[in-house]
């Protein structure tokens, strides 16, 4: 049984939030709006990665992530917190934690929040430092910590104290990696889980158990990846679904961190994704799927779920900015997080993750285009300029030939555009960077099974921010998530059928409002 350990400070932690927001402010002060989102959530300024503590308490939705106030570049990481009532009107909150204790010296990494039976909201993340007390080459040192809000009937949660640790390190049995503890409640048992890099670099989720959510027990390894190439689980999600039929299924998560390139899947420098199974207490994990990538897109990451009062489960992810060149670094803020999505276990029998329902909120003047039929190498001006747009299309593959229907976003004067396409000889829907004029290029390509390829409705939504691109397809069944940094001047949306035709049942344009971040 680990005890709950109190806390040594290094420094004031006020001074230490204080400094921070100095340090967002410094660079929102400079920021370059160009690509910065309206309808996503990102910081005022500094980098953000991870989605953390997400939770509905009070009447308001929380959402935190990870941060670092001083830079655009990764660094010692912070909590940044945005709050709302409605998941469409949000505001910034004051910075949730800095590093100011020994235990976590080198930063406030992930974790989750927990709303209990009595509603007390509890927060679990992970202490990181330093094992040599300078950098990463002696090794990394992370315990799992507790905060709880200093004034419970705040529902802004602008204040939170720090318990201290409620599991610490077993470091003989670990390779370094020890973090992002996720908590629930079965049965009237507390479980937490987090990954863990084993002494043998094999990458697992540990299960502990609690009665009062401060004093934790090893339970056993929940589950470990199969692949001897993959060191680590990072950022895991456990969490039950409900199928069409009324039965219940485990869903496991987890970032595989060595997985390799195989085709198009694990294209990224790491890769989230997820299998679905049983699980019952007193036992570890039993796949039944392989693991499937819950985002096909360039820029995905680090997923994180909540259950919603009304029992729906919600995700935010990260759209990580990896690989260089990365353009925004230079405008003083980097990095943000994708829409709101729940996740549905479908009749197919594979997860979905729709655009949370509340979102179509957002929606402000709409245009219906109705049916029509492109001819061969026919295009349709959707938009002179979009810069917060979602689209709503339907096409009739049976009634198509066209190699590619392609859809071009944020198409600029200067020729470069992001292409959202159905590409008939991959069987596939691609996301195309190559014509790209800034940022990293490739592309991604998200399947269609052969149920899809053969039906009458292929259904795409998309939504276009100022510098993201998120396309869902056949309600959720597959999603894409990029970063599209376009130029200077109007960007176009149009929708060409290449080299044949193509049919179209249904098309809609909404505008989009801000969120209230900007």
């Amino acid at each position: 049984m680990n005890e709950l350990l109190t806390p040594h400070e290094f420094t004031n932690h006020d001074a230490a939030l204080a400094k921070a927001e100095q340090g967002v402010a410094n660079l929102a002060s400079v920021r370059n709006n160009r690509w910065y989102p309206r309808f996503h959530i990102a910081s005022d300024g500094g980098w953000i990665n991870d989605p953390n503590g997400l939770c509905y308490y009070g009447g308001r939705w929380h959402v935190f992530y990870q941060l670092h106030p001083y830079g655009t570049q990764w660094g010692p990481m912070h909590w940044g917190h945005v709050s709302s009532e409605d998941m469409l009107h949000w505001q910034r909150e004051p910075i949730a934690f800095a590093p100011s204790l020994e235990e976590e010296r080198n930063g406030v990494f992930s974790g989750s929040a927990i709303v209990d039976e009595h509603g007390d909201v509890r927060f679990f993340y992970t202490g990181h430092r330093w094992a040599n007390g300078t950098d990463n080459t002696g090794g990394e040192w992370q315990v799992q910590m507790l905060a709880t809000p200093e004034d419970p009937s705040d529902t802004q949660l602008q204040r939170l104290t720090k318990r201290g640790v409620v599991v610490d390190c077993p470091r003989e049995q670990v390779h370094w990696h020890f973090r992002d503890p996720k908590v629930w409640n079965t049965d009237g048992t507390w479980y937490m889980t987090f990954g863990v890099s084993s002494a043998d670099q094999r990458g697992q989720m540990w299960l502990y158990t609690s009665t009062d959510l401060e004093h934790w027990s090893f339970d056993r390894v929940l589950f470990e990846h199969p692949d001897p190439n993959v060191f680590m689980l990072e950022c895991p999600d456990f969490f039950p679904v409900t199928a069409p039929d009324g039965s219940q299924k485990w869903v496991i998560g987890f970032s595989a961190m060595g997985a390799k390139a195989d085709g198009f899947m694990n294209r990224n420098t790491n890769n989230a994704g997820y299998m679905i199974g049983t699980w019952n207490p007193g036992e570890s994990f039993q796949p039944e799927t392989e693991f499937r990538l819950w985002d096909w897109g360039h820029n995905f990451y680090a997923p994180q779920s909540f259950t919603a009062p009304d029992g729906r489960q919600i995700m935010y992810g990260w759209m990580s900015p990896f690989v260089q060149p990365i353009p925004m670094e230079n405008d003083g803020w980097c990095g943000q997080l994708t829409l709101a999505r729940e996740i549905t276990l479908g009749e197919d029998g594979d997860l979905h993750t729709t655009p949370m329902r509340e979102l179509e909120g957002l929606r402000g003047s709409t245009k219906d285009f109705g049916n029509s039929t492109l001819g061969v190498n026919e295009e349709l001006l959707i938009a002179d300029t979009a810069t917060a747009t979602e689209l709503e299309i339907e096409f009739d593959l049976t009634q198509s030939t066209a190699e590619r229907i392609s859809l071009h976003v944020h198409e600029t004067q200067d020729g470069s555009f992001t292409n959202v396409a159905f590409d008939a000889q991959m069987g596939r829907i691609v996301l195309d960077r190559v014509a790209n004029a800034r940022g990293d290029k490739g592309y991604r390509a998200a399947p269609l099974d052969a149920a899809e390829l053969l039906s009458s409705h292929l259904r795409l939504r998309v939504f276009v921010d100022r510098g993201s691109v998120e396309v869902y397809v056949n309600d959720g069944h597959q999603v894409l998530s990029s970063y599209s940094l376009p130029s200077s001047g109007p960007r176009a949306i149009r929708l060409i059928a290449e080299s044949g035709t193509a049919t179209i049942n249904r098309l809609v344009r909404h505008e989009l409002k801000s969120i209230g971040l900007e």
